[in-house]
C-alpha cells in the first residue's frame, strides 16, 4: 500500500547553487551531503522542506522548461515573504495563470536548472469546493 511520497529528486548542474536555492526559498534543512562519495549515481545532497525529503544530484540541467512542477503549500499571510525570497535570488517568475476566486494564490518560478516550482496558498478541499460552486 502506498503510504505517501518518499522523496523528490532534482538533477542540478551546481550543488552549491541549488543548495542556496532550496535553503533560501524553502527554508530547507540540509541533512546529508555525499561530498566526494557517490553511493548513488553522482554526488548528492538531501534536504527536508517541512517534513518532505528533497534530494539533489549533480548532472545536466533540463534542456527546456515545461509546466511540470512541484507545488508547496504556504500560508496566505506568508505569500509576500516568499515572493521576496524568490526575487532576491533573481529567479525567473512566471505571470500567474488565470484563477477563479477562492482557489488560492500561486507564485510560479524556475530554479537555476529549469525546474518549475509553485508556492500555493490554497488546499485541494478549497479548490474542489470552489469548482463545484462554479458549475
Amino acid at each position: 500500500m502506498i503510504e505517501g511520497i518518499s522523496h523528490i529528486t532534482f538533477i542540478v548542474k551546481d550543488l552549491g547553487r541549488a543548495t542556496r536555492f532550496f535553503t533560501s526559498v524553502f527554508d530547507a534543512k540540509e541533512v546529508y551531503a555525499s561530498g566526494d562519495k557517490t553511493f548513488s549515481l553522482t554526488q548528492e545532497k538531501f534536504f527536508l522542506v517541512a517534513s518532505q525529503w528533497i534530494a539533489i544530484m549533480e548532472g545536466d540541467s533540463l534542456a527546456e522548461r515545461t509546466y511540470n512542477h512541484v507545488a508547496f503549500k504556504i500560508r496566505e499571510e506568508d505569500f509576500e515573504l516568499y515572493k521576496a525570497r524568490v526575487e532576491a535570488l533573481g529567479l525567473d517568475v512566471k505571470p500567474p495563470r488565470p484563477r477563479v476566486e477562492g482557489e488560492g494564490r500561486s507564485l510560479y518560478f524556475y530554479d537555476f536548472d529549469n525546474h518549475l516550482f509553485e508556492l500555493h496558498t490554497g488546499t485541494l478541499a478549497e479548490r474542489l469546493t470552489r469548482y463545484a460552486v462554479g458549475k
